[in-house]
């Protein structure tokens, strides 16, 4: 391995680099270019202070260049000022390519003491990238053990947190050999096991490798970060590791990036001033533009361009689109601009190493799509995991200044799981996590809208995990959240019921398919889910004085739930408590109404359907609806039948908690003509179409008599319904209500189903 040239060459001249690194020039005027005339004065001002520390920078990395002998930083004071220098550009503005060269030299050379070589490694800031050649060079310093231990463990601790920052990665790759040998130190082998997991490749996998890891495991005990190299290990070659590893995910690596951390927000939110990026997930958005890195995770991160080599990249920017590669050959994914493309290059396909990259790439997420690779998929979620939980800013105290941030981040890990239609397992354990310790206040949109892809899995857990903690927010916050929270269940119920639809098969009971669950278990958890969502909506009707805004919410849930028979196939049918049934009854709100008489008659067609496929034994059914399901139905129906049509709610509502009531007490209440108050025309969320008919229908009488209706105009009346958007009262009356005849005096009477 090369060492650097030696301090005494002469200083050469900054190189001039490739147009896709950063110069000083670029970097002394910031990036920023701004056509506007209006601030050429402000810019002007702005450029004479970067000169200035521009300067000062070439001054500092001159002198660590130069510097042979142990130097006491308390006694020099040369050293301290360029020291303070680096620092200081470094956590503002972050450091050029050519920077890390010079300092990584000096820091891992032993030439400084271990004070001053920690404050350097912790000013490592990229502005832009960091160059691979400089990395190399920096680790072969390590062979000659001149740096103490603490240095190499804060090296490979920057290495880890740049990993996304380094211009190419296959000289790396090539060093993997040399890194796997420091897992014999105690104290580093998490942090070597954290970057040897992302420089793994399918050909590092090696016997004596996998034999190695075993027998530090047998040493140290199942430690977490062996249990991660072994578990990637046992998805590239499975016939090799023979060991039972746990399959569910967690966080296996410790936090790496501390000591640089604020710095690189600075500096990433300096670069982004000028840098706009679209997040757009429709296919064929994402060009291949030099962007700067941003910190892995940013939701801004755009697919690198991967540069080889100077040569072989202007040679593969040649290539054609449609034919790129040959057999043999690995196709970089910037070269891919349609599907098309994608689809004839799928096996060639080379995943970049900055999974950040992923969520912001069409062709990436098709390509997860299209090929279930594991591999890819387990780094994906542990990235993802990892980022979440160290970036949660209602578990992290420190981290209330990047909300934004961190709401812009959750928005792509949402619009992703829509693109692909599916939720990530570490974003189920990610909410299950920080459930207990939310406010429902921070970043509730986009929370609200992940719990909607919770996975169909781990479902003991549910009850502890998101059920019970969401139920205390429910009950403590704000009608509106409490609406938000219903919406989001709704949509977590229907994502469970299209996965129903796609991937089991009703008729088997077996666990060969994805998430290894049974059918049963998909209609257990899918009742528990209806039931808690029944138990929260009684209280909170109470809570907040049956509101018509919140039953509107609840009864969109419950339209779901009455078709999931016919509409999902999924042998469920769950009746929606009295305590929502009554309030939607009667509800001074038309719509609710409408909606709920939509809802039974959904229900009925369901129940038929049921019935006949059982009378008939056309389909086998491994669930039989209860004679309690039938029965409540039947209640309700007469419940309906006896408000809205034959006024006689008070006298056949026998639902414990309905509203049969005696005689003696509802003449006490002195309404005239009790029996009515709630049929079609005097329902006080009807009473107004009734008013309206009769001004239509009888212009001369002022008096407004409800009593006209009937007869002829009882017709008339219901026509004029119809015709206003009551779809799902026609819908009701036409399947619930038989008309006995259609004479004109004839208003029908109830039958029950």
């Amino acid at each position: 391995m090369q060492r650097r040239r030696s301090s005494k060459t002469p200083k050469q001249p900054l190189q001039v680099l490739p147009k896709n690194q950063t110069d000083l020039s670029v970097w002394r005027k910031g990036g920023i270019t701004d056509p506007e005339k209006s601030i050429q004065n402000h810019q002007y001002s702005n450029d004479q202070k970067n000169d200035s520390e521009q300067q000062s920078l070439e001054q500092a990395l001159s002198y660590f260049e130069k510097v042979q002998d142990r130097v006491s930083l308390k006694k020099d004071n040369v050293l301290q000022k360029h020291l303070t220098t680096v620092e200081s550009i470094a956590l503002q503005r972050g450091l050029p390519p050519e920077g890390f060269d010079v300092l990584l030299n000096v820091a891992l050379s032993g030439k400084l003491a271990d004070t001053v070589n920690t404050r350097l490694l912790k000013s490592l800031i990229p502005a832009s990238e960091i160059p691979e050649s400089c990395v190399v060079s920096a680790v072969s310093w390590l062979c000659v053990g001149k740096c103490s231990g603490n240095i190499q463990l804060l090296f490979v601790r920057w290495l880890i947190t740049m990993f996304d920052f380094i211009d190419h990665k296959e000289k790396l790759h090539a060093l993997y050999g040399f890194f796997f040998s420091f897992l014999q130190d105690e104290k580093m082998c998490p942090y070597v096991c954290h970057l040897l997991y992302l420089l793994t490749r399918k050909e590092s996998v090696k016997p004596f490798r996998i034999r190695r890891l075993l027998d530090l495991q047998a040493k140290m005990g199942m430690q977490s970060h062996l249990q991660a190299l072994l578990s990637l290990y046992k998805l590239f070659c499975p016939e090799l590791v023979a060991i039972t590893l746990p399959g569910k995910m967690k966080t296996y690596f410790k936090n790496s990036e501390g000591p640089w951390k604020a710095a690189m927000h600075t500096v990433r939110q300096r670069n982004q001033q000028n840098s706009p990026v679209s997040q757009t997930l429709f296919l064929g958005t994402a060009q291949a533009q030099p962007q700067s890195r941003k910190r892995k995770w940013n939701t801004q991160l755009m697919i690198p361009a991967r540069r080889t080599n100077k040569n072989n990249f202007e040679e593969d920017r040649e290539k054609t689109h449609v034919d790129l590669c040959s057999a043999n050959e690995s196709v970089p994914v910037e070269q891919l601009q349609t599907f098309s493309q994608l689809l004839q290059n799928i096996h060639h396909l080379e995943f970049p190493s900055q999974m950040g990259s992923v969520l912001t790439s069409p062709l990436l997420l098709h390509y997860i799509n299209c090929i279930k690779d594991e591999p890819i998929c387990l780094r994906l979620y542990y990235w993802m995991g990892h980022t979440l939980q160290e970036e949660c800013t209602w578990c992290v105290a420190d981290n209330n200044q990047y909300e934004e941030e961190f709401k812009d981040f959750l928005e792509t890990v949402y619009k992703t799981e829509c693109f692909l239609q599916e939720g990530f397992t570490s974003c189920e354990e990610f909410l299950y996590k920080s459930l207990p310790l939310w406010d429902g206040v921070c970043c509730r949109s986009q929370i609200l809208r992940l719990l909607s892809w919770i996975p169909l899995s781990n479902f003991s857990e549910m009850k502890v995990h998101l059920y019970d903690p969401l139920a205390q927010l429910f009950f403590t916050s704000s009608l509106y959240f409490k609406c938000s929270v219903l919406e989001s269940l709704k949509e977590l119920l229907q994502n469970w019921l299209n996965w129903n639809v796609i991937h089991m098969d009703p008729e088997s009971d077996s666990q060969d398919h994805p998430l290894n669950t049974t059918f049963s278990g998909v209609v257990n958890v899918v009742a528990d889910l209806i039931r808690f969502v029944g138990r929260i909506s009684t209280v909170a009707l109470r809570l907040e004085k049956n509101s018509t805004f919140l039953l509107h919410f609840i009864l969109n849930f419950y339209e779901t739930v009455c078709d999931m028979y016919l509409r999902y196939n999924l042998p469920l049918l769950i009746m929606p408590p009295a305590g929502v049934f009554y309030p939607a009854l009667l509800s001074m709100d038309s719509v609710n109404l409408n909606q709920l008489c939509y809802i039974m008659y959904r229900y009925r067609a369901n129940m038929v359907a049921a019935k006949e496929n059982e009378l008939t034994k056309k389909k086998i059914l491994q669930f039989k609806f209860s004679s309690q399901t039938y029965q409540e139905y039947n209640q309700y129906i007469i419940a309906m039948v006896g408000c809205l049509w034959t006024s006689s709610a008070f006298q056949k509502d026998i639902h414990p908690q309905g509203l049969c009531m005696d005689d003696e007490l509802l003449k006490k209440t002195t309404v005239q003509d009790f029996k009515t108050s709630f049929n079609i025309v005097y329902h006080p969320a009807m009473m107004g179409y009734a008013v309206r008919f009769l001004q239509q229908a009888c212009p001369d009488d002022t008096t407004l008599n409800f009593s006209l209706i009937k007869g002829r105009k009882w017709n008339w009346y219901l026509e004029y319904l119809y015709a206003q958007g009551l779809k799902g009262l026609k819908l009701f009356t036409e399947s619930s209500i038989n008309r006995v005849s259609q004479g004109p005096l004839n208003k029908g009477k109830n039958v029950q189903v």
